[in-house]
């Protein structure tokens, strides 16, 4: 584990009446889940205008995109191991639509790329294998080392280190989750993450609109958000591996 977790809890509240509905599509409800792609239209298109940087209408394709993954949202959604169901909603609808980007610009796109042949007997495979096998080792250490170092320094910017975020890391597990996912919202956010960027803080009035726990709370792990924030921002490849089974 990248940090020790010594403290702090999040706190659960009692399920909102969107996720009353949720759980009433969950379970066939038609009309629960027709009542909520109807009235959380405007977030749908809110979220796929924050991707696009332009406005959505019901005639775009992106808002097709957010609609079918608002709908995923719902049914995938869990009360216990998701922070709350318009975070999750915001996040799904942000992937999908961004996926459905990346597809269209690769169709747009015309490229060939060509790998030579690599003959087997051209020279031993084995040795081969196991140098590079260690070349890889030593170079993945080295990298892992540098990594460290520069997100100490990044840490740093905002007042923080390894130090203290050992004192402030979570101690329960969904906290630690809950936690990361709130980072993730932040990281890929860009009016929240240029928030953060410029003012050195969470944007905490507009996260507490968006996820089911307390201001007090997001403030007592607000040192913990902002660092696995920076992280999900950064290019650092090997410690972001921590992050993999935490986020949505």
């Amino acid at each position: 584990m990248l940090l020790s977790s010594l403290s702090g809890r999040f706190e659960r509240v009692e399920k909102s009446d969107t996720e009353i509905m949720v759980l009433q599509a969950q379970s066939g409800d038609e009309q629960a889940l027709n009542d909520l792609l109807f009235s959380y239209s405007p977030f749908m298109k809110k979220v796929a205008s924050q991707v696009c940087k332009r406005f959505i209408d019901d005639h775009d394709d992106e808002y097709s995109v957010a609609l079918s993954a608002f709908n995923e949202a719902v049914q995938k959604f869990d009360q216990i191991h998701n922070a709350s169901f318009l975070t999750f909603a915001h996040m799904v609808i942000r992937r999908r639509v961004i996926d459905f980007i990346r597809k269209e610009s690769r169709q747009a796109e015309f490229s060939h790329d060509f790998m030579p042949a690599i003959d087997p007997e051209s020279h031993n495979c084995v040795a081969d294998h196991a140098a590079s096998i260690a070349y890889t080792i030593k170079e993945q250490d080295k990298k892992r080392r540098e990594e460290i170092y520069l997100y100490e320094e990044k840490l740093q910017e905002y007042g923080l280190s390894f130090g203290t975020l050992v004192k402030v890391s979570p101690v329960h597990q969904d906290a630690r989750k809950t936690s990361i996912q709130i980072a993730q919202l932040v990281a890929e956010t860009d009016e929240y993450k240029h928030y953060l960027m410029d003012k050195k803080k969470l944007p905490i009035k507009e996260i507490e609109n968006l996820v089911k726990v307390s201001r007090k709370t997001i403030e007592r792990n607000r040192k913990y958000i902002i660092a696995m924030a920076l992280l999900q921002m950064s290019d650092l490849h090997f410690l972001k591996d921590y992050l993999k089974g935490w986020l949505n």
